[in-house]
């Protein structure tokens, strides 16, 4: 293990847990990464490894037969494998929306149908709030369920879904004015649909297609889709903890852990970053000695190092703020949006210290250049993250005269 990024008052078990995930990564991810990127191919193999270490069931509890870790667990974790290579944090990140979601509002019938299967790796989640013309505003989703007897018919088109192919079980956000009034607040009137599909492309099942898959500058790999609902008849038991209306809250308890994820990401991309530049700096020589010698590129370094460490210790803080019970949306808000500019700063710099080789396809660093700005909007851009931020410190700070 290296200096930077170390996290205090870890158990036996989550440095075990961790010591794995980060062999894992150095034998598995980290020399075959650039290639599967380059190829935009899905990591099959690297799924099956992760399926069988557990990765799957990390934080689902262990009556459903997952490890029934905490949120920083799982968040370290996932820093380990971003710092391999971010795609792989992403096929995982949405199962565990899905599954938090699941554990947190599933009727129980729910929870046993699904959870024992996602532990295993064999239901595999993905969730759906975002749609074409939507952005960040949530409250402007057109997507609708509408009751039907002991059925929703589900119609809208969703966009920006991860996993949108290999997933088998999808939360999907619609509308449903089912017992709310005209004028209701529009978030009062949304729920969570869970819906079953097969892995694939095309029409997966009646009514339900997956277009195919989107062809992004990074973030390569993972295959991130479109949905598209078209008269799709979803049993009323699949409304995720049996009563609609809740689904806003719901979709919005699992993007805080969503965003302690992407910190997380930014992170681990951040700190293979500096590991790039570092070790770069002190091969490439100018001037009759190792680049690292000049007093440029060491402050470059120590920058970069600086950033490193800030941003992992607010993901760290945020993820165990969400453990202890707490409300978490501050500092979830506040590690996305730092750890996701500092990654964004500490790749640019490592890119530069690269020179002109950071521009060929044969180094790592071009990768992670395409990458990190995936993290400036996903899970809400820095700009959402500033208004959630700025929010809650006013409920904080409030003007007592």
């Amino acid at each position: 293990m290296t200096r930077l990024a170390q996290t205090a008052g870890l158990t036996d078990v989550q440095q075990e847990i961790l010591s794995t995930v980060r062999d894992f990564v150095d034998k598995e991810i980290i020399p075959v990464a650039t290639q599967l990127e380059h190829r935009d191919e899905y990591p099959t193999e690297i799924v099956e490894g992760l399926k069988e270490l557990g990765l799957f069931g990390l934080m689902i509890p262990e009556e459903y037969g997952g490890l029934g870790e905490s949120l920083l667990t799982y968040a370290l974790c996932v820093e380990e494998i971003a710092r391999g290579w971010m795609s792989v944090s992403g096929i995982i990140n949405t199962h565990f929306i899905v599954a938090y979601m699941l554990k947190q509002h599933g009727t129980q019938e729910q929870k046993d149908t699904f959870l024992p299967r996602m532990a295993l790796g064999e239901v595999r989640g993905a969730f759906s709030m975002s749609e074409p013309a939507l952005g960040s505003d949530v409250s402007a989703i057109s997507s609708k369920g509408v009751r039907d007897g002991d059925e929703y018919v589900l119609n809208g088109q969703k966009m920006w879904l991860t996993n949108g192919g290999t997933s088998t079980l999808v939360a999907v956000l619609c509308r449903s004015d089912e017992g709310h009034p005209e004028g209701t607040a529009p978030h009062k009137s949304m729920t969570t649909f869970l819906v079953e599909k097969e892995p694939g492309f095309g029409e997966v099942r009646p009514g339900l297609t997956i277009p195919g898959k989107i062809d992004k500058m990074g973030y390569k790999g993972v295959d991130t889709t479109e949905l598209i609902m078209d008269g799709l008849r979803i049993p009323a038991n699949r409304v995720l903890g049996g009563t609609t209306g809740r689904g806003f809250y719901q979709m919005m308890d699992g993007v805080e852990v969503g965003r302690v994820n992407v910190a997380a990401r930014g992170c681990g991309v951040a700190q293979r970053a500096f590991e790039l530049g570092v070790s770069y700096a002190q091969q490439r020589q100018t001037f009759g000695k190792p680049i690292a010698q000049h007093q440029a590129i060491q402050f470059k370094l120590a920058e970069m190092a600086t950033k490193v460490e800030a941003a992992h210790a607010m993901m760290v803080n945020a993820a165990r703020k969400k453990d202890s019970g707490e409300r978490n949306d501050l500092e979830a808000g506040m590690a996305k949006y730092l750890a996701s500019e500092y990654c964004k700063e500490v790749v640019e710099d490592a890119f530069r210290i690269h020179g002109g080789y950071g521009f060929s396809k044969e180094y790592e660093i071009e990768r992670l250049y395409r990458e990190a700005p995936m993290l400036l909007i996903g899970e809400g851009t820095a700009e959402i993250q500033k208004m959630i931020i700025g929010r809650r410190l006013l409920e904080e700070y409030r003007f007592q005269g």
